[in-house]
């Protein structure tokens, strides 16, 4: 007869998702600059969310990027792809001009303060 199973413990509580706010960063061209290709796809950013290797962070820290710029994205690495540019401040607009802006703005407020 087998032992009893050792739990896993979760490597991080439940992300935060949402298909409407990736609909809307969905629906504008690539941010990076001169870009117009297609398709656009919605890109996490890993780099300063806290989402450890091979999790993916919360929905509200995407940015709208062509296939070609995702792709590279995940090849060059976030810190050589993102430099020279402020994605977080590419972010706080997204989620500022968001339709689930109040729903980030409370889950945010509820993590800093617990």
């Amino acid at each position: 007869m087998l032992p009893r199973r050792i739990p896993k413990p979760a490597k991080r509580a439940s992300r935060w998702r949402s298909q409407a706010h990736c609909s809307f960063v969905r629906s504008h061209e690539c941010c990076r600059n001169g870009c117009d290709g297609r398709p656009i796809e919605v890109a996490h950013v890993r780099l300063g969310s806290g989402a450890g290797m091979g999790q993916k962070p919360d929905d509200w820290r995407t940015v709208s990027l062509c296939q070609f710029h995702h792709a590279q994205q995940h090849k060059l690495g976030e810190a050589t792809f993102w430099k020279g540019f402020d994605v977080e401040a590419l972010i706080a607009e997204f989620i500022k001009a968001s339709p689930r802006r109040a729903q980030i703005e409370a889950e945010m407020r509820e993590r800093r303060h617990g």
